[in-house]
């Protein structure tokens, strides 16, 4: 079992042993979850307007950002995203919502949406934020596949970015979707200011709580937010984290989702050549992705499919 002092030593692996770290990578990945490219996509399906403080995020009211603000899409609306998700190949389709949590009224339109796309044989998932069990069940009897809700960061380094609720309650959350039977999607955001340790602890957290799926998000610094001035991080550190999460949670699908477009530019292989098995296809919440056809080929360079 890896410890600590594992991951930290993965962290700090210096740059001429890199490619070699990459390949051990690559190799715990193909025994694991094979030559199998896994590709979500997802529909802002609520922007805006967001209560909480949380730093990177250019949703919340306490953050002077351009990002569009409107109500719950309509019903038809998130269930036609959902058919050019599957069009365009992507194996789960998440129905996204800024806020705490969504109000009663909005809970029943995206249970009757979610009926929708599971007829049409569309996989969805939903991040609608810190959810009860009771609702959970809900969701999960109206045919939901996967919840998504991430822990963001470590917990000893979760109040530099939000105060306006808890890690304990994002980790509750995360534990009462897997109790109801819903696959768990759980990740994360690497490089908010937080220490070489703070991502294991991270990772380590993840590993705990035994997600099926692992978003990982680098930060892209959004201007108008709390940690606008924040430094990217560099591509060699990002092929760390990735390789980092591999080691760590081998037999876990792996997406590197938001920052991939932007700090990665041109070198988008490096996703798959560090162990990861999957992206977002698509736009983001606020910001734009790849045409479709360019992430289709990066993952046929891969030597994966779809």
């Amino acid at each position: 079992m890896l410890t600590k002092s594992d991951g930290l030593a993965i962290l700090n692996t210096p740059d001429a042993e890199l490619p070699e770290l990459m390949r051990q990578a690559r190799e715990i990945r193909d025994k694991h979850t094979g030559k199998h490219a896994q590709l979500c996509s997802i529909v802002n399906a609520k922007s805006g307007r967001c209560p909480e403080d949380c730093a990177y995020c250019a949703q919340s009211v306490y953050h002077r950002t351009s990002v569009p603000e409107y109500a719950l899409l309509d019903t038809a609306r998130i269930v036609r995203q959902g058919l050019i998700a599957q069009q365009n190949g992507a194996h789960c389709f998440g129905i996204v919502t800024s806020g705490r949590a969504l109000p009663p009224e909005d809970i029943k339109k995206v249970l009757e949406a979610v009926r929708l796309l599971k007829v049409a044989g569309i996989a969805p998932a939903a991040s609608l934020g810190i959810l009860n069990k009771d609702t959970l069940r809900r969701l999960k009897d109206a045919g939901l596949n996967r919840y998504h809700h991430n822990l963001e960061t470590a917990e000893s380094f979760f109040p530099n970015i939000c105060t306006t609720h808890t890690y304990a309650e994002r980790a509750a959350t995360a534990r009462a979707a897997k109790e109801t039977g819903l696959e768990l999607c759980c990740g994360g955001i690497v490089g908010m200011g937080e220490t070489k340790e703070q991502r294991v602890e991270l990772v380590l957290a993840i590993a705990e709580l035994s997600p099926e799926s692992v978003p990982l998000n680098f930060l892209n610094p959004i201007p108008g937010t709390a940690l606008r001035r924040i430094q990217p991080l560099p591509r060699a550190d990002i092929c760390r984290t990735i390789a980092l999460f591999r080691f760590f949670l081998p037999d876990k699908n792996i997406g590197v989702m938001g920052g991939r477009e932007q700090l990665l530019g041109e070198e988008q292989n490096l996703v798959f050549e560090a162990g990861a098995n999957g992206f977002l296809i698509g736009n983001y919440l606020t910001t734009s992705g790849n045409s479709v056809e360019a992430d289709h080929m990066l993952v046929a360079a891969a030597g994966l499919h779809r």
